[in-house]
């Protein structure tokens, strides 16, 4: 892409016009002298001091009475304002937490779970996993016999009802972070309203940071009459402790928002005075890039002889937590921390000290095309809702500054709020843990926003194909009920399980876990031609989920060295995680039975076994040089971080993800034999003419 031209001109609406560059923006001497960055307006204060003095607090009787009084409360509440932190708190300290209770409170994100946990229980003055308490996938820190105060993602407390339906322990659940209407929390929502009709003493608490209460409250709401008085919901707002932000929108539009955003960090250092910033881009690779081009930026800058540091941090959902965390550290007066996030920044996470934000003006969203049954992540612009929740984090601590790398007629196009997720993703994985919760008829299931009828139909016939279940849609036994009980992807599951008839659950267990971390190769810019050569001795011709194995398999070996990893430009930490991700996976096939056994190093069983879980995923190579799907004939190509990347081109592949840049790319590809598919997947595909496969279409019923 081709840099802009000269300085980013910046302008305010309101002002002279555009033309206004950064730069000339800045303010002046007087106006920033002398001001610090505030991390904790409230520091030098004790704990309970702390809490007194924010918004929620004054509304906390008010808050137990509608609790108290309504079976579900909406709250509304910019982020910030306490409720994530302190509702939990006043609930437990009116007793709802007595007598063996627990309350819940659910977050759309693991990174939220455990620093909003950390908090509470600092708070309470208790160790983290005994009155507080937090649980994600694969990773549970609580006491069934002490935690009386529980963070858990949506999708954990879905998984919980699996083995109790009514949530009997739970007096309150909070599901916080509602406005982002992911998948699970969609489905916990229709859950949590079955719940209610027979378990009229739960109470649910449904905050959100935007204005849709009405949705929820009208959702909940089961007074049929005409009554007010009646209203078993309500809704309260709570007036979050903001300042004011002023927005800048580019002159003209940029051709490269990564290179823009540097610039604009660099600008920002160089003519602001103190305060963090936070900048918004789509994805993992965008962040690392801009996290490296900054981090030498800085380096120049020292040279010069500047005296303000800056703190370079990255912020995504693949990152391991302990790296996630740093972002809320506290730096010493001469560093600028810069945080360079997705939208997991958005709204989940509270980072003191940020007066300037840059905003993209784009997002990474995970999209299903019915027709064509591939599910990718695409980049698209956000929605005015999330615009503004990206330029209120310059405004917590102090007046602050949003930088929109977009014009402001561009803002005026963008849509009000994003897609909810249940509209937009493939629905296999819920409908498999609604039919696992016995919930026969999903069509019928009471959705916030009903998905479309194709995406339900695709999702009930990959299911079958599947095993999970029968021709009418009923779970089947043993293997549906054990996919269900699989915290991953039912075509992982399905592997997994399988692997054991295939005599290679060793390797399959260890590429299962691989493929849950994000970034195992580290690539840094200033030894890239190194890295990419330690890289490739673990490649194999096979593909990358043998290679994936090679490098676990070579971790283990070498005692789970860091060094090693570091010596080969590996992520330590992720495939510490991987360690763990197997342990717990491979509890699961203990306690399925399936059998502990190894191809010893025969890699023909180990991908028989892929196929058999990821048979769906599978594409050919066409004489245009690209592949094609073989179910809609969709054209697809391999990744470029693929080992299978400009290497000859095998016939037939598997993958088990796509994604949507200038081209849709398959990523996690690995070669197979065509005949793999009929022996393994009759029911799916059959003998076309000249030597191909074509996909049968099976209708199933669900009555």
């Amino acid at each position: 892409m081709a840099a802009p031209v000269g300085p980013l001109k910046f302008w305010k609406p309101g002002t002279e016009g555009p033309g206004v560059s950064l730069s000339e923006e800045r303010q002046s001497a007087s106006e920033s002298s002398g001001v610090s960055v505030i991390y904790n307006p409230y520091i030098s204060l004790s704990i309970e001091q702390q809490r007194q003095k924010l918004p929620v607090f004054k509304l906390r009787n008010h808050i137990l009475y509608l609790v108290e009084n309504y079976q579900t409360l909406v709250i509304v509440g910019e982020t910030g304002c306490g409720k994530s932190t302190q509702i939990p708190q006043y609930l437990t300290e009116a007793g709802w937490a007595a007598e063996g209770r627990v309350v819940g409170i659910t977050q759309p994100r693991r990174v939220a779970c455990v620093s909003i946990a950390g908090r509470v229980a600092e708070e309470r003055g208790a160790l983290l996993g005994h009155e507080v308490g937090y649980c994600i996938r694969f990773d549970d820190c609580t006491d069934p016999q002490a935690t009386r105060i529980k963070f858990l993602t949506d999708g954990m407390l879905v998984r919980e009802m699996m083995s109790d339906p009514l949530l009997t322990r739970y007096s309150v659940i909070m599901l916080d972070e509602a406005h982002e209407r992911t998948l699970y929390t969609d489905i916990a929502i229709g859950l949590l309203k079955k719940i209610q009709k027979k378990r009229g003493d739960l109470r649910l608490i449904v905050a959100s940071a935007t204005l849709d209460a009405e949705k929820f409250r009208d959702f909940f709401n089961q007074n049929e009459t005409s009554d007010p008085s009646k209203d078993t919901s309500m809704i309260l707002t709570v007036e979050g402790r903001t300042f004011p932000v002023d927005v800048f929108y580019i002159q003209s539009p940029v051709p490269d928002y990564v290179k823009s955003t540097v610039e604009t960090v660099m600008k920002i250092h160089q003519t602001e005075g103190d305060g963090d910033v936070l900048a918004f881009l789509t994805g993992q690779e965008e962040v690392e890039t801009v996290v490296s081009m900054l981090i030498e930026q800085a380096r120049i800058l020292a040279r010069t002889g500047m005296k303000k540091h800056l703190r370079v941090l990255p912020m995504y959902a693949g990152l391991p937590a302990s790296e996630q965390m740093k972002v809320f550290d506290r730096v010493s007066h001469n560093v600028r921390k810069v945080i360079v996030a997705t939208n997991i920044a958005e709204t989940s996470i509270t980072i003191n000290g940020i007066s300037f934000v840059i905003d993209c003006g784009f997002v990474k969203l995970r999209a299903y095309n019915p027709k064509t049954a591939i599910e990718c992540l695409v980049v698209v612009p956000v929605s005015k809702a999330s615009a503004n929740q990206r330029a209120g984090r310059a405004g917590r601590n102090r007046s602050g500054k949003c930088y929109r790398l977009y014009t402001e007629e561009d803002f005026e196009k963008l849509p009000q709020s994003t897609i909810p997720e249940m509209q937009r993703s493939n629905l296999a994985p819920v409908i498999l843990q609604l039919k696992a919760l016995g919930i026969d008829n999903v069509l019928r299931f009471p959705f916030l926003s009903p998905p479309p009828a194709q995406s339900m139909v695709q999702a009930l016939e990959l299911l079958y194909a599947l095993g999970g279940l029968d021709k009418y849609c009923r779970l089947t036994e043993p293997l549906g009920v054990r996919i269900a009980e699989f915290p991953l992807n039912p075509m992982f599951a399905k592997m997994l399980l399988e692997s054991g008839n295939f005599g290679c659950s060793q390797e399959i267990l260890s590429i299962a876990a691989m493929m849950q971390i994000q970034n195992i190769f580290i690539i840094p810019p200033n030894q890239k031609a190194q890295a990419i050569r330690e890289h490739r001795k673990f490649a194999v011709e096979e593909g990358d989920h043998l290679t994936m194995l090679n490098v676990y398999e070579a971790f283990v070996k070498h005692n789970k060295s860091s060094q090693w990893c570091q010596d080969h430009f590996l992520n330590y930490k992720g495939l510490v995680r991987a360690t763990t991700v197997r342990e717990q996976l491979k509890k699961l096939l203990v306690k399925f039975k399936v059998p502990k056994k190894s191809s010893e190093g025969d890699p023909d069983p180990v991908l028989r076994c892929i196929v058999s879980g990821f048979f769906a995923n599978a594409a050919r190579f066409h004489s245009t040089g690209a592949y094609r799907t073989i179910r809609d004939d969709h054209e697809l190509h391999i990744h470029p971080t693929s080992v299978l990347y400009a290497e000859k081109p095998p016939r037939w592949v598997v993958y088990n993800e796509v994604i949507q840049t200038s081209k849709y790319y398959m990523r996690d590809v690995t070669a197979i034999e065509s005949a793999w598919l009929l022996e393994l997947a009759p029911h799916f595909y059959q003998q076309g003419t000249h030597l191909s496969l074509k996909a049968k279409r099976t209708k199933v019923d669900d009555h």
